[in-house]
């Protein structure tokens, strides 16, 4: 877990929710700094949809507290109604107002403000968000990327303290989420708001989160950046969930060295592949995980691997390549190194971070 962070905006302190007997979030732990994005990150039913409504106000929390701006909004026999915790909420399908047009949706929660001030407002967060055009038409006459828009510019309208954002992108096609998630980052933090999102999606975290708690089971395994979720993750799970990648077996020859049927790797081994030793030693046995960018295609090596299966992804061709054992990995290799299956193409390691975890136990 993260440290406490500088005038925290958003602190979730040993939060837990049960349905009944059922625990779906369990003892969780973050804060969100003011003018920060975290994203909650996670598999279905990892409990992270609960904790976004636990925070919002929806549901009670059964143990630990959530401060917002320094006030207590939820503990157990407290829960302060959604509409006195200054959030924003952009949920997952929009839930605009189909009877109002689009300037009505976007200043629907400006009721205190005067007609002009309201207007200023709305065109305002127009601006920001970049709808442009006219506002006199309805939800069903824009497209799925405007209404995005309009459910992000009707959430910041009356200035909250932190925006949340339950699966923001999930309706639009891959192209548009991809593009809208940096854009709306931008617009987040144009703004200054505080947010957190929860999705499944990594590439949608990776595009949108300053930090990001990868969730499972009720718990977070690690709040981190991105960049060490990828090269440094935690746990064997967020290792598995983040990115794509293989393990291989290997043999620890010291607490700086293990070796794998590609080679030995040289760097820190973390305790955690430790198998029954006080000291890592010869014999240690451990799991490492070789990424995709970690196989590096290269001609002149003497180090062959079978093309079995090729996606082309334009600029790269994802490679999954058969090693003498049997075993295989992934290689991100350019495109126009385009070879047949059934080909034999020379590589070798190239590998920053080892990332090495205990062998997982026999299955059955």
């Amino acid at each position: 877990m993260n440290a406490q962070t500088p005038d925290p905006v958003l602190e979730v302190l040993d939060v837990s929710q049960a349905y009944g007997r059922q625990a779906v979030v369990r003892g969780l732990t973050f804060t969100l700094s003011r003018g920060s994005i975290g994203c909650i990150l996670g598999p279905s039913g990892c409990g992270k949809t609960t904790l976004l409504r636990c925070i919002a106000g929806f549901e009670p929390v059964s143990a630990g507290e959530i401060r917002l701006a320094g006030s207590v909004v939820s503990r157990p026999g407290l829960t302060l109604p959604p509409e006195k915790r200054r959030i924003g909420m952009v949920f997952q399908d929009y839930a605009l107002f189909p009877h109002l047009d689009i300037a009505s949706n976007i200043g629907f929660g400006l009721g205190s403000l005067g007609e002009r001030e309201k207007r200023a407002r709305v065109k305002e967060l127009v601006d920001l968000v970049g709808l442009g055009g006219s506002l006199k038409g309805f939800p069903h006459e824009i497209s799925g990327g405007q209404q995005q828009r309009v459910a992000l510019a009707r959430a910041l309208a009356p200035r909250p303290d932190l925006l949340l954002m339950d699966e923001p992108f999930s309706n639009l096609d891959v192209d548009l989420r991809e593009r809208l998630s940096l854009e709306v980052r931008e617009i987040l933090n144009a703004s200054g708001t505080t947010a957190v999102m929860v999705t499944h999606d990594q590439h949608e975290a990776f595009a949108m989160a300053d930090e990001i708690g990868v969730m499972h089971e009720g718990r977070i395994e690690q709040w981190d950046s991105a960049y060490n979720l990828y090269h440094r993750p935690g746990s064997r799970f967020v290792a598995d969930f983040v990115g794509q990648g293989v393990f291989l077996p290997a043999r620890v020859l010291g607490s700086r060295q293990v070796e794998i049927e590609l080679g030995v790797l040289n760097g820190s081994i973390p305790d955690s592949c430790r198998s029954g030793c006080d000291v890592c030693g010869k014999g240690c046995s451990a799991d490492v995980l070789l990424r995709p960018d970690d196989i590096i295609h290269d001609d002149e090596s003497k180090m062959q691997a079978e093309v079995v299966h090729k996606a082309f992804r334009g600029a790269e061709i994802m490679y999954t390549l058969k090693l003498a054992s049997g075993r295989k990995v992934l290689a991100l290799v350019p495109s126009h190194h385009n070879h047949r299956l059934g080909e034999r193409i020379g590589i070798r390691l190239d590998v920053d971070h080892v990332v090495a975890f205990s062998p997982s136990p026999p299955s059955g």
